[in-house]
Formats: C-alpha cells, structure tokens, sequence
C-alpha cells in the first residue's frame, strides 16, 4: 500500500504533540521490555534517510548502549493489528547532527494479523522500503560500549487511522546498558509507593487521609530508593514525562484523585556524568485514593445488675468504625485522647457508670478519626422483698412446701431462677430445682430475675411457715366406761371437721375412744387428736375377816373410794363391822362413781374353844368347807408368834390341837385361813381368830 503524506495531519499533529527528537531520545536501559504510545512528532522533523524518506508522523526515538557484545535482536508488536509501524536503527556511536544513512531500516506493510516487526536471526535483509511485504530485517552484531539509536514511527494517515501504543522486547545474546541491572550499582529492590489496589493491573494507590490535599511527592523518594546512592526519583503526571523525565513536579501540590501520577527512577554516576546509563529511566505509577474515615458514634448498652450503680461495657463490640484492619483505643476524655495518655487497658470488661467514653480509630494508612460511645444502662430490673407463707407439714411441722414461683417480686417480664443463697444468686450457682415444692422451715430464698437484655436483679424472699394451731380447750378425759360425754374444740376456727362427721365447734354423746378433729384456720388445717379414756375401776385386793369386822382393801382407780354390802348404802370407811357369818356381797367404787365393783366373801363360823377329847364335841377346828377356794391355808401359831400347824388338802383344813403327833398344852392359839376368791380378781381373803385348846391328860 502507498503511503501518503497529508501536510494538514502532519501540521496537525506538531502542533498538539510534543514528542522526543533525536536529542533527546529515550536511552533503553538494559534488556527491559519497553511499551509505548507514540503521538506526534518532536520539535523537529528529522531527515531520516533510507527507507524512510516522508518524515516523521507519530514517533519516538530510542538510544542505546551495548553493555556485553552479542548479535542483537528486537520485536516490535503493535497493541492493534492495523497500526502499521515503521522504524530505523543508526550507529554505531553517532550523533543525532550527524546520523548518516541508518544501518537497518524497515518501512514495509505489516497491517493485518501478525503486525509485528523488527529484527531477527533468520532474516537477510537490513531494508525493506515503503509497500514491502518483509516485516523483518537481519540481526545486528554489536560490541561492548557501542550506543546507537532507534527511530519508531506509526505511520496514520485518513487511509490509516490507527493509532495504538506497541511493546518492544529485546532479544539475541548482547545486553544492553542499564544500572538497574547491575548489582554493584543498584543493590537493593526499589520499592514501589502505596498499596496495590483491587485490581493488580491498575496504578498502585497512596492513601491520603485529607480532600482536597497538598502533597509533597519528595516524601515518596527515601521509600522508593530503600537505601539505594546515586539514584535520583522525579515524579510526572504522565507516563512520557516520565521515561523523558520532562515536566517533574518540583513543589508540593494539590493532588488530583482521577489522575495517574508517575515516577521516574534514573542513575547520576557520580564518577561521570556523561554516563549514557545517566538516561536510564524506570518508571512506575501511582494513584491517591482518599483515605479519610469517619468514626461512628454509638450508644452501647450494658446491664445495671441489681442497681449496682454500674456496668460492665465491651467496648470492643462497639461498632464505631467497619474495617477490621483498623486499631481502635479508648479514652476516658477528649482531653486524654488527643494528649495520648490515660488509655484504657481493659476496654473488652470496662466497668463504669454512665457516661461517653471516646474512641481514637486509626486506619491501616495512618488515618485517623474519633468517635463518642454513650455508656447506657439497660433499664433496670425492679423488684421488690416479699414473703410467702405457707401451712406446715404434718408429718414435720417445722417445716412447709412453698411454691417460690408464686412470689410477687416484680410486674415485669423475665426469667426467674430461684436460690438458697444470696452468694449463690449473685454467682448464679446451686440453683433450686424445684421452686414449685420447695420444702424449707423459715428462712429466705432469693429469686434472679433476668431480663430479655440479659439484666437481672435478686429479691429476697421471707419464708414463714405457720405452724399448727391446736385447740387449748379440747383435752383429753376420763369417764367411765357405759358414760358419753362432749367433745369441745373451743371457739376461734373458721371451720370443724370431727373424726365422727360433725362440722361444730362441739360433739355431743360420744363414749369412751379416740377422736380427731381437724381444725382450720385460715388456710391451713391442725388435725388434732383427743381421747376419752375409761377410768380404772377400783381392784378389791384383799379382804381381811376378823370375827365380824371386815376390812376392804382396795386398789387403783380414783379414791376417795366408797364401800356398800347392799349398793344402796354406802360409807367412806374400809372397815364394815357386825358383818353375819356367812356369805356376803361387797361393793366398791371411786370417785369418778361409775358402776361399783363387787366380790362375794364368806365369814366362816367362829370357833374359839376346842376339847380335843374324843367325845365328839368341839374336838377339832374344820375348815374343810371352804376347800373349794383357792389356795386355801389354815396355819395355827403359838402366843409366840410360831407356826406349829398347817392344816391343806392331805389333812382336811382341821385341826385336832396337836402338832407333830402330840397334843399341845392347853392354852389359847392362833389361827389364820387364807385363800382367793373365785372371782376375776382372785381376790385375796385372810380370817384370823383365836381359839382355847383344853387337852385334858
């Protein structure tokens, strides 16, 4: 395709652009890939030569320095298929007054797929004109020192329009110049400014904490350098002043959020100062990103447990500022804050009472802001002492089952967990396990009231238990056995329950047993107990017969006691006188008077006189009639007191005034006859007397 020249374009484009010349052309440091978007011309359109004989149109120019000798390749690929790239290369070691015809030139065609062209190691040609077909031209054998230059020129035109930026790869075995390659000048990575930002790709970012801000970009240098001499940093807002290093930003300035800034990195040999890796650039760019954050102030609530007066407060959780990266502290006053002293240490458990505490946030890039949290007390839990009472147990009347859940301790809504202790409600420990029967004598429990903000408060509980109240009129009592009587619970209870089924203060008509009677007051329910005993009737323990005196002894029941022979006529006295020989009834009762007891006795026959002669009057004393009683003795005793009968069974209760086979001297003897009645009580009988005994030789 023939190329065309329009004076109008070429006008045009001197004007708007400003491009480098020969002068000043870019010096390639090292082996470093180059990308670049050539617009316009610089301040001269150069007399090119070769096959480059229209001018320049949108080009740049390259110089180059030989470090290690070698053949030399490059590729030059355009971003954009139909951009159509011409270049030349001049040298070795002239001068841009003086460049002669360049060594390879190449201005061939290469719009369309595959628009890459420069030199290679297969190629034969060192030029290839206007309209050729050959993108390629031959390697360059170049040796140590050696320096030439590259013109790159985008051929545009209104029949090509393309304009797009190209990259630049070098290749073949020489190296090209450069200190950022050579260790004993460089020696330590530079470091590039901010942070990268959410897409690699984009410019790294510095975060400023003001808008608008003035910067000062020499703050950037010592960072970048990291320790690296004779380097120099100047910073551009645009990536050609910077390979150019033209247009440096000299003072602190008012930076521009949407723009791109960029800084240029360059070698000054302090040895020499016309070092062509003097030029060397690399450059890189940069963003500001506004850093400034603003706290949020927050209200953070805690729980005044049991109106202490204060809280515990994290004041961690408070959410005054979103990033996590950020460091937060805390200060009691503004005053501390700004002044930076007097932190809190323990902000995650910070008791206080009411009141702001303030925050100090500081971002991951140094900004900084400040932020108030209102310490707030949840409302508090109210709860007020109560007393529950509750009726005894009978089978422990110590003690009583309370129902702690029916406490009125507060109107509010809540958990309640019931404790023995107030260490244990306040610790939250040993709670009761079943609050609806808790068994206890009187005493406090406490009930924690918990909120739904996890507040709580503790009340104390009066546990009373009433006792039972016993009936002080009803008593036992003793009547006798075919008696009733009336049962009396005495006045004062709201309700009777008798064990007979009568609901009175009062039962009537009731015999001897044992009763109850449950007996309430107000809500609670005494079952009292009360027995009718039968009084003890009197015992006839023994009667004592002498002639016609009867003595009665009598035992138990109640005395005084009361003595008849008839139940009709009764006496006080024991001693019933001119009683018949004979058998007789005696009556005996107490003085609760019941139904007397009664024995039957015999007073046997008197017989004072025996003539044991053998005559058959008055010879002998016989008690043979009575043999049917009980353990009947009939002993006989001299004046002395000395036994010297004993009249039983074997003999026939007589006696024929003799002992041991012989009569006795006549004289005056005593006898006495014992045995028990045939009755319930076997009631012991003793009859004494006296008897003559006449024994005639």
């Amino acid at each position: 395709m023939k190329k065309y020249l329009l004076f109008f374009l070429l006008s045009l484009s001197r004007a708007l652009f400003s491009q480098a010349d020969c002068s000043t052309a870019l010096t390639v440091c090292g082996n470093s890939d180059i990308t670049y978007s050539p617009s316009g011309i610089g301040a001269v359109n150069e007399n090119l030569g070769g096959c480059l004989t229209t001018g320049e149109h949108n080009s740049i120019w390259y110089k180059i320095t030989i470090a290690t000798g070698g053949t030399l390749t490059f590729d030059l690929v355009p971003s954009d298929p139909d951009a159509d790239y011409d270049w030349a290369v001049y040298g070795p070691n002239v001068n841009c007054g003086n460049l002669g015809a360049p060594i390879r030139c190449n201005a061939a065609t290469v719009i369309g797929v595959g628009a890459s062209t420069g030199l290679n190691m297969t190629s034969t040609i060192t030029s290839a004109a206007g309209g050729s077909l050959t993108p390629y031209c031959k390697y360059l054998d170049v040796l140590p020192g050696q320096t030439y230059y590259l013109y790159i020129d985008n051929w545009v035109d209104v029949f090509n329009p393309t304009m797009a930026p190209f990259s630049l790869t070098w290749g073949g075995t020489a190296t090209l110049a450069s200190p950022f390659t050579n260790p004993n000048i460089q020696t330590q990575p530079f470091t590039p400014p901010g942070a990268p930002a959410a897409n690699p790709a984009d410019p790294r970012e510095i975060i400023i904490c003001q808008n608008p801000a003035v910067f000062d970009f020499s703050t950037l240098t010592a960072g970048i350098l990291n320790g690296n001499s004779n380097f120099q940093i100047t910073y551009h807002t645009s990536q050609n002043n910077a390979l150019s290093g033209a247009n440096p930003i000299l003072t602190p300035q008012t930076v521009n959020m949407a723009l791109t800034y960029y800084y240029s990195i360059h070698y000054q040999d302090p040895a020499d100062p016309n070092n062509p890796i003097n030029s060397c650039r690399q450059t890189g760019a940069f963003k500001f990103k506004q850093g400034n954050i603003t706290g949020n102030n927050v209200t953070l609530y805690s729980c005044n447990n049991n109106n202490a007066g204060t809280a515990t407060f994290n004041l961690t959780s408070a959410a005054v500022f979103a990033d996590p990266t950020a460091t937060k502290k805390y200060y009691n006053t503004l005053n501390d804050l700004n002044a930076g002293i007097n932190e809190i240490t323990n902000p995650a458990a910070f008791v206080s009472a009411e009141g702001i505490i303030y925050v100090k946030i500081t971002s991951q890039y140094g900004c900084i802001a400040v932020a108030e949290i209102t310490l707030k007390f949840y409302p508090v839990v109210i709860v007020a002492e109560a007393t529950l009472r509750s009726c005894f147990i009978e089978s422990n009347p110590s003690t009583a089952s309370f129902n702690l859940t029916t406490a009125p301790v507060t109107a509010q809504t809540g958990t309640k967990t019931y404790f023995p202790s107030l260490a244990d409600a306040q610790n939250n420990t040993n709670a009761i396990s079943n609050p609806a029967n808790y068994i206890a004598s009187n005493g406090v429990v406490f009930i924690r009231v918990t909120n739904e903000n996890g507040c709580f408060a503790i009340a104390k509980v009066n546990l009373v238990v009433l006792p039972p109240v016993y009936s002080n009129v009803l008593q036992d009592k003793i009547i006798c056995m075919e008696d009733k009587t009336t049962l009396d619970a005495g006045p004062g209870f709201t309700a009777y329950e008798w064990s007979t089924g009568g609901t009175t203060q009062t039962i009537s008509n009731v015999g001897v047993g044992t009763y109850w009677v449950k007996l309430k007051t107000g809500d609670c329910t005494t079952l009292q107990t009360v027995k009718i005993y039968a009084s003890e009737q009197p015992v006839i323990s023994s009667v004592d017969i002498a002639n016609t005196t009867v003595t009665i002894n009598a035992t138990g029941g109640t005395g005084p006691y009361s003595y008849s022979t008839d139940g009709i006529n009764w006496q006080e006295s024991n001693v019933l006188t001119n009683i018949p020989r004979g058998d007789h009834h005696i009556f005996v009762k107490d003085a609760y008077d019941c139904d007397p007891i009664d024995i039957t006795i015999v007073v046997p026959n008197l017989v004072n006189v025996i003539t044991p002669n053998g005559d058959g009057v008055n010879d002998i004393i016989d008690y043979s009639a009575l043999g049917n009683k009980q353990n009947l003795i009939f002993n006989i005793f001299d004046r002395y007191g000395n036994k010297i009968f004993q009249a039983d069974k074997m003999n026939g209760y007589q006696w024929n005034g003799t002992t041991g086979g012989k009569k006795v001297p006549t004289g005056t003897y005593w006898y006495s006859v014992t045995w028990n009645e045939n009755d319930k009580k076997n009631t012991l009988i003793k009859y004494s007397g006296w008897v003559m005994v006449k024994n005639r030789d």
